[in-house]
């Protein structure tokens, strides 16, 4: 009987290996062109002109208005459109060429391993909090535990190796310090911690954690998996980023005042909506750089050197439904009281 098992497993265990070199594969070739070598070149400006570009925001304080909004989201899909195809593609391929148990085996316990390995895995995606969200919806799905994959999903942005990099080079090395040590608080303590929350679901609902050894073998042509894959997450994802980008953006000059200095009100204003605001990657270092230059202190821009980046209202609509809300609730907290110590040592050694 177990010379049966064995040869009928192998056959399953060779292509759900061939499946996963797919996903490395594609992974690879989209971050080698929508991210590495972009960013290869933008750290040679940042280290000769110590800027990476003028701030996506706009100064002007007239209030919110549909120009505002449109203006925005079309500063901000230009820049992200590229990194954004590739995280619901990367988001619906999870779900389909991964083996599913081999996932659950790595990332599906709520320790700390699954966790710490979700937020290494993090660092070569160097994706904004709205294009790894998908990713991170997808592992859901795939019997990855809550810590895991709120490690990815928070890892991508706060720990990316090239923004601190350009950090460096435009700010200074405690600002990039500051950040590499929240970020690693946020993607590593507070992930792990967030499994308490979960109880004692790790996954959705809807997903069954099947043993190895009993698991059945996925039914349906693989083109038709994915792309039912592919749809749910379009249809999941696209509209609420849309409309939240615009909103935010239609608000931007209420949000960002500049006329505040600084203070603890300032700091906690700036650690709030830093938290709700969505941006590129990367893009809070030119933000940071123009509101230093019209007189704003360090403590607010420390704020938003941790929770502008870490996550952000279209993010968590898009992740919504991967995550418990008292989970989701409790990482917005931590990311804001994080703003909120970032600035308070940012206003005291910055």
């Amino acid at each position: 009987m177990s010379p049966v098992n064995s040869s009928t497993r192998r056959p399953s265990t060779k292509r759900s290996m061939w499946l996963a070199l797919i996903f490395v594969m594609i992974a690879v070739i989209g971050l080698l062109y929508v991210k590495w070598w972009p960013y290869y070149h933008k750290a040679f400006t940042a280290a000769s002109k110590h800027s990476i570009g003028s701030s996506i925001l706009g100064m002007e304080q007239d209030g919110p208005s549909w120009h505002a909004a449109l203006e925005y989201a079309k500063a901000y899909f230009k820049s992200v459109w590229k990194a954004a195809v590739l995280g619901i593609l990367l988001g619906s391929l999870v779900q389909v060429l991964l083996p599913v148990n081999w996932l659950y085996q790595k990332l599906g316990k709520a320790g700390f391993k699954s966790t710490f390995i979700g937020g290494v895995s993090a660092l070569p995606g160097m994706m904004c909090t709205c294009c790894a969200a998908p990713i991170a919806s997808g592992l859901r799905k795939r019997n990855v535990s809550v810590g895991a994959a709120l490690a990815f999903w928070l890892g991508n942005p706060l720990l990316n190796p090239a923004t601190l990099v350009f950090m460096a080079f435009v700010l200074s090395w405690k600002f990039t310090l500051m950040r590499i040590v929240f970020g690693l608080v946020l993607t590593f303590g507070v992930s792990y911690f967030a499994n308490r929350f979960a109880g004692n679901t790790e996954v959705p609902a809807s997903v069954a954690t099947v043993p190895e050894d009993q698991a059945k073998p996925e039914h349906g042509p693989f083109l038709k998996r994915w792309l039912k894959s592919l749809w749910m997450m379009i249809v999941s994802v696209v509209p609420a980023y849309l409309i939240a980008v615009l909103l935010l953006g239609a608000f931007q000059s209420t949000l960002f005042p500049v006329w505040v200095s600084g203070g603890i009100a300032a700091i906690a204003l700036f650690a709030i909506v830093g938290t709700l605001f969505v941006i590129p990657t990367a893009a809070e270092i030119p933000i940071i750089q123009s509101f230093l230059a019209l007189g704003i202190g360090t403590g607010p821009a420390a704020a938003l050197l941790v929770t502008l980046p870490a996550v952000s209202l279209p993010s968590v609509l898009i992740v919504g439904r991967a995550f418990p809300r008292k989970v989701l609730a409790f990482v917005v907290g931590a990311v804001v009281i994080a703003g909120l110590l970032s600035g308070l040592i940012g206003a005291w050694a910055l």
